[in-house]
């Protein structure tokens, strides 16, 4: 037999397609040739595939190796097909039963020596498979853990190629995964360590309730910082899909740890104000990597000294924020990455921000008035909640002693919330009020005039958007499900207008 198939993955984002390995050998001059498409990293693939089956003490076929691709059209990108090229090539040469690597994918880097490799994003590689009908998948020992996360994968490791082929032709049997218990959840800061702040600590409680971006300004040490690193500890839990989602763009990443748990906490994301939109965004080439915005899916993008970052890097979170994915286009084809999280930001009143307030204040009005300009209103009028801290006082910080509550009391009563909002908002497929669209909100939830009085006003006067107004009625919606009401009153609209005007300058 000179013609054999097998099958891999191969990935443009998270998505991914089946790709066709079909190895050919004819007469002619020794040699091997890749087509359909691929990169540097497979064509280099020819060298480290033959120097992996040369020292795993198998033969490598003396006549030409032709390999195809397919489908042509999709870009082929790293070095995770070079196990399904050393498969396909001893199936050709009949070092392998016929048809047997016709039944398996494989996905797998190989080391000069024959070692198999872990490689990047192997569980959204999986999940494509499956999709498309591939449950039986042959991957890297160190890569079990993860792709076993698909519960539909027939899942096989192999530490060598040795190995592999061994259990291709049934002289062992073939090894599973290693079993992972799943570890605590990493520990992370509770909020009973902020001191005073009672206002940041509502307007975190409401945030975490309806999943509304917030903005803190304030003071430095008025604990900005503090409250934003603990909203993913009062954010429930992320349910099974969620999970999934998660874990699979951090596969993509490479940041995944041994073991590979699913990522039940929701991630916290912090980048420096020095980041470049690649870094924030994504990017990268020949096809795009997810960056910060993507890797906090479902949980939390935390930009500090936010005036800092360049404007320009701060706008282009603004179509992301609204969409809830980012597509990032390149010559080789268009990544898309889901981007839902919560955008927290934090900033001081001005540039020089004295510790000891504005009475040391040496900025001038323009200076002042540029600095917070640097967040451009359609920005800001994305951002739910937008507070102002005072500095903590000396009374707050030594003398009182009264009780504060942590991360599980406040927790308890976000997820109270986000079941009201859950059930109530079911009929619309949606989950959390902020993803609740604007007709919804003027329609099927309409509330009656007399509690809208207050945005009605700051509507008229021009201090809301058209925007604003709906992502008001949002957090006032919040406002009642954790006070445990059907549905806003003139109070919440009230205290939801205050808290999106409150911001000091």
């Amino acid at each position: 037999m000179s013609l054999a198939r097998t099958w891999s993955v191969g990935l443009v984002g998270l998505s991914g397609g089946v790709v066709e390995v079909e190895v050919d050998l004819s007469a002619g001059l020794p040699g091997m040739a890749i087509v359909g498409l691929a990169d540097t990293a497979v064509r280099e693939s020819r060298d480290r595939v033959r120097a992996a089956v040369l020292n795993s003490g198998l033969d490598w076929p003396n006549r030409k190796i032709t390999i195809g691709l397919s489908p042509a059209t999709l870009p082929k990108h790293g070095s995770g097909y070079d196990l399904a090229l050393a498969v396909g090539v001893l199936a050709a040469s009949e070092q392998l039963p016929s048809g047997v690597a016709e039944k398996f994918l494989f996905l797998g880097e190989l080391g000069l020596d024959g070692r198999v490799r872990a490689i990047r994003g192997v569980l959204p590689a999986v999940r494509a498979a499956v999709k498309r009908g591939h449950q039986q998948v042959v991957v890297a020992d160190d890569n079990g853990s993860e792709a076993q996360l698909v519960g539909e994968a027939d899942v096989w490791v192999g530490a060598t190629l040795s190995e592999v082929v061994a259990f291709l032709r049934g002289d062992q049997p073939g090894q599973r995964p290693a079993p992972v218990d799943e570890p605590p959840p990493p520990e992370v800061p509770d909020l009973i360590d902020v001191v005073g702040q009672a206002a940041g600590r509502l307007a975190l409680e409401i945030a975490a309730a309806g999943g509304h971006h917030l903005l803190l300004t304030g003071p430095p040490g008025a604990g900005k910082t503090m409250l934003a690193e603990r909203l993913p500890g009062i954010l429930p839990p992320l349910t099974d899909d969620e999970a999934l989602e998660v874990t699979a763009v951090h596969s993509l990443g490479g940041n995944l740890p041994r073991g590979a748990p699913l990522i039940r906490r929701a991630p916290f994301e912090s980048p420096h104000h020095t980041a470049t939109m690649p870094a924030l965004v994504g990017g990268g080439s020949p096809m795009a990597r997810p960056g910060a915005i993507s890797r906090a899916h479902r949980g939390v993008l935390f930009l500090d000294e936010a005036p800092e970052f360049t404007r320009g890097l701060l706008d282009s979170l603004r179509q992301p924020l609204e969409k809830g994915s980012v597509s990032l286009h390149r010559a080789a084809g268009v990544s898309t990455y889901p981007c839902r999280c919560q955008l927290i930001l934090a900033a001081n009143p001005c540039p020089c921000a004295p510790a000891t307030g504005d009475a040391d204040c040496g900025c001038t009005s323009i200076v002042r008035r540029r600095y917070a300009d640097r967040l451009s209103g359609p920005l800001l009028d994305r951002v739910d909640l937008q507070v102002g801290l005072p500095a903590v006082s000396r009374r707050a910080l030594l003398d009182d002693q009264a009780p504060r509550e942590g991360s599980a009391e406040v927790g308890a009563r976000v997820v109270q919330a986000r079941a009201a909002a859950a059930t109530r908002l079911s009929a619309w497929g949606r989950r959390l009020n902020s993803d609740v669209p604007g007709a919804v909100l003027r329609e099927g939830l309409r509330l009656p005039r007399t509690a809208l009085a207050s945005a009605e006003l700051a509507l008229d006067r021009g201090l809301l958007s058209v925007r604003g107004f709906d992502r008001v009625l949002r957090v006032a919606w919040t406002l009642a499900d954790l006070a445990g009401m059907s549905s806003p009153s003139a109070a919440e609209v009230d205290a939801a207008v205050g808290l999106r005007l409150r911001r000091t300058r």
